[in-house]
């Protein structure tokens, strides 16, 4: 059984907040993970940080796309002006 990286995943996602590339890396690998978990083939007891690392991946990446496309909104009005 492979161990799990449930405190790498948990350390990305918090890393997010600061740094919003890492938040798709904790997304992806924890969604990975914790695939594997529920079909045997990783230590499940770092189950708990892993869903927590991905849901901060979520939300910072959730929240990157959409800082962007304000971004997006914000330069194509101003150049129509």
């Amino acid at each position: 059984m492979k161990p799990h990286r449930g405190t790498l995943i948990l350390a990305l996602g918090i890393l997010s907040l600061f740094c919003a590339p890492l938040g798709p890396a904790a997304w992806i690998m924890g969604s990975a993970d914790l695939k594997r978990m529920d079909a045997g083939v990783m230590d499940s007891s770092g189950r708990q940080d892993t869903n927590t690392g991905r849901i901060f991946g979520i939300i910072v990446t959730v929240l990157m796309i959409i800082g962007l496309v304000l971004i997006l909104v914000v330069r194509m009005s101003a150049a129509h002006h």
